[in-house]
C-alpha cells in the first residue's frame, strides 16, 4: 500500500477505500502528449468501474523539478479543468513508482483486492489506440476488469505502456 498526497492536500492509502474489491492505478502526468491524449478515456474508466468497486487511482511520478508542469499547482489545475473524479497523487520522490516499476506515462496497474491482499492482474497500456481514433482499438483495462469481475483470470496480464519516460529526480538532489 501507499499514502501519498492528493490535489485536495489529504493523503490517499488503497486501504482507504474500504469498498473497493480493486484498483485502477495509473501513473499519469500533465504533460506527456500520451497521458493527455488518454485522460478523457482515464475519465471514462473511472465512471464505468468505480462504481462497480474499481476505482482508478492516478499517481503522477514526475519530478516537478525536472518537469515544472507537473507542480502540485499545476496538478490541481489540471484535476479542475478536466474535472477528475479520481484521485490524483504525488510521488515526488518514485517511491510508488519504483515499487511498481512504472517506466511510463501513462502506465497502468490492475489490482485485485483478496484475502492474501492486493494481486497485480494486470500492467501495460490501457488500450491499443494511442491516438484514440481507432474504433477497432483492444481495451486492455476494461477486458482485465470484466476478467476479474466474473472471477476469471484476465486473457492478458501484461501489454507494453506506450507513453513518455519518467522525468526521475536528478541524483543528489
Amino acid at each position: 500500500d501507499f499514502n501519498l498526497k492528493n490535489i485536495n492536500g489529504k493523503n490517499v492509502s488503497l486501504a482507504s477505500m474500504k469498498d473497493a474489491k480493486g484498483y485502477i492505478i495509473v501513473f499519469t502526468c500533465n504533460t506527456c502528449p500520451y497521458a493527455v491524449a488518454y485522460e478523457e478515456r482515464i475519465k471514462a474508466l473511472n465512471k464505468k468501474y468505480a462504481a462497480q468497486g474499481y476505482p482508478v487511482v492516478a499517481i503522477n511520478p514526475n519530478d516537478p523539478v525536472a518537469q515544472p508542469a507537473d507542480t502540485y499547482e499545476k496538478m490541481q489545475q489540471k484535476t479542475k479543468d478536466k474535472a477528475f473524479t479520481f484521485p490524483y497523487l504525488m510521488d515526488p520522490d518514485h517511491i510508488i513508482t519504483k515499487q511498481y516499476g512504472a517506466s511510463r506515462t501513462p502506465h497502468v496497474f490492475i489490482l485485485e483486492k483478496t484475502a492474501k491482499g492486493n494481486v497485480v492482474q494486470y500492467i501495460g497500456a490501457i488500450d491499443s489506440d494511442t491516438e484514440g481514433t481507432n474504433p477497432d482499438k483492444i481495451n486492455y483495462v476494461e477486458a482485465a476488469i470484466n476478467a476479474i469481475s466474473s472471477g476469471k483470470k484476465p486473457a492478458v496480464t501484461t501489454t507494453k505502456a506506450i507513453g513518455c519516460t519518467i522525468k526521475w529526480k536528478k541524483q543528489g538532489a
